[in-house]
């Protein structure tokens, strides 16, 4: 290959108003994306600033894609089966599947989900999920080799994936295995979302033999008052004995979820739940910030503002949480997530080869996403372009378009989709980068999109000016940095180089904080 890196002819673009490409040879020798300051401290936060926080706190995406899902358009009819046919064999899968139903209607949740208690509910769904794949996998090439589709990762998520009973849990990754080639389980990372309260006696060891090796507990607060007034009623101790157990049983990563703003929390007793859950030390946290939108999601009618925390208390639990959290040496990994400094996000990241998708932070960002089930999304990447589809959230209408794909092979369960742009692409890297790195660094964007950054993104780099002088970021002619201060608002960072965010979407976000 040819070394352009060092070349003195002038930049194909140059100017702002054209576009990108991606068609330049690149030797990248060092990633800059890779933390040069030794330590794995460099990651963590510096003492919570309200000041700060207050003056940014605004509405924003999440960023798990970009451009956002808010994006989707109704899918041609046989585009998605060009997709998947001309996807890129080489490229590993990651593989999602959403499992819909839970027994209990937690008043928080704002997820997809269906509330049943009929245990041949799932055994219908699992059919389904089996036809999908069949589905799908037959449309995707193998290998040159001959080989199945490598699968490097897989999730299941929901919803209650544990839903499931320890049989069809087995029946489907069982089934799996005839149709992809995995990873070993000490190579790939196979996890599933748990609900501590849906656990038979076996239910860990059975996912432990048969390959899963990280799992997500939701726990949102130990509290009981709170527990009661969102419907979610455990024990700690019910808590720490699955965390014990999967310990045991060799899980590589433990992840617990905690909420934090919910009806009847102060920050002592949040405070209280948060050093309960550093006693039974998890690997991973995430501490979300609970967003009231009960015009929106139904089960949110049956909490009571009266009963929510002010805006002032959720800040101070805020605070005490990063606070407590960083004390006891877990480092921030960005947007409600935390680590161990030894645990694989935390690697990644200091690596400078942490990625984000709809799963949130992952080590694969080398994979295609795809989705099974209802509601489910895909990301595939064909040359320069980005697909991401969506399977229809509604029950029937998903399992209705399974049906009729027996009888009509052009049938295929996504209705809705976005198609990236070369553009889209480049502010993706960007934004994906700045939430994952905290750094943008501008030879390496000149490089890989033929550009020079500083004068394609000159409005963006002069909107940063405030952040700038309150020390949010510090920006040079080398690249942008986000500092140790702007780390927690490292969303807002992100949306200045969002092309869509103003245009039509601005107040269908929750707040960054």
């Amino acid at each position: 290959m040819t070394d352009h890196s060092e070349r003195n002819d002038p930049q194909p673009y140059n100017r702002a108003e054209e576009q990108p490409s991606t068609t330049r040879p690149v030797v990248q020798i060092e990633n800059p994306y890779a933390s040069t300051r030794g330590s794995i401290t460099t990651k963590q936060l510096p003492p919570f600033d309200e000041t700060i926080i207050n003056k940014y706190n605004r509405s924003g995406p999440r960023y798990t894609s970009y451009p956002t899902a808010l994006e989707f358009i109704p899918i041609p009819d046989g585009l998605e089966t060009k997709i998947l046919q001309n996807r890129e064999t080489r490229a590993p899968l990651s593989l999602y599947f959403h499992i819909p139903f839970c027994r209990h209607l937690c008043y928080y949740c704002a997820c997809n989900k269906i509330i049943t208690k009929k245990n041949s509910d799932s055994g219908d769904y699992l059919q389904y999920l089996i036809a999908e794949i069949k589905h799908k996998r037959r449309l995707l090439s193998t290998s040159e080799d001959g080989r199945k589709p490598l699968v490097k990762q897989l999730h299941l998520g929901g919803g209650t994936p544990t839903f499931l009973r320890d049989e069809e849990i087995t029946q489907l990754w069982t089934f799996l295995q005839t149709q992809f080639e995995f990873l070993p389980e000490n190579e790939g990372d196979y996890s599933l979302e748990i609900d501590p309260r849906e656990l038979s006696g076996d239910t860990l060891k059975v996912l432990r033999n048969l390959g899963f090796n990280r799992i997500s507990l939701g726990v949102q607060d130990l509290d009981e008052a709170v527990q009661i007034a969102v419907n979610r009623v455990h024990s700690a101790e019910l808590i720490e004995n699955v965390l014990n157990e999967a310990r045991k049983l060799g899980f590589h990563s433990i992840n617990v979820d905690l909420i934090y703003g919910l009806p009847h929390q102060t920050p002592e007793t949040l405070d209280s739940t948060v050093r309960r859950i550093i006693e039974m030390s998890p690997d991973r946290l995430s501490v979300f910030n609970y967003a009231h939108l009960p015009e929106r999601f139904k089960a949110q009618r049956q909490i009571k503002d009266t009963d929510l925390p002010d805006p002032a208390a959720k800040l101070a639990m805020l605070g005490n949480t990063i606070n407590t959290l960083t004390e006891a040496g877990y480092q921030y990994i960005g947007i409600d997530h935390f680590a161990k400094p030894d645990d694989e996000l935390s690697v990644a990241q200091r690596e400078g080869k942490l990625h984000r998708n709809f799963q949130g932070y992952t080590i694969m960002g080398d994979c295609d996403l795809l989705g099974f089930g209802v509601s489910s999304i895909s990301q595939i990447a064909n040359a320069n372009t980005r697909y991401i589809l969506q399977n229809d959230t509604d029950l029937d209408a998903y399992q209705t378009n399974i049906d009729a794909a027996q009888n009509n092979p052009m049938v295929m369960p996504a209705v809705k989709y976005i198609k990236t742009s070369i553009k889209d692409r480049l502010r993706e890297y960007v934004i994906m980068n700045l939430l994952c790195h905290d750094y943008i660094d501008f030879k390496d964007v000149n490089q890989k999109f033929g550009i020079d950054a500083i004068t394609y993104f000159i409005n963006e780099i002069q909107q940063l000016g405030e952040m700038q002088s309150d020390r949010l970021i510090d920006m040079d002619a080398a690249g942008i940095r986000v500092l140790p201060r702007g780390r927690l608002l490292g969303r807002n960072v992100a949306m200045v180089f969002d092309e869509y965010l103003d245009k039509t979407h601005k107040n269908r976000f929750s707040k960054v904080i």
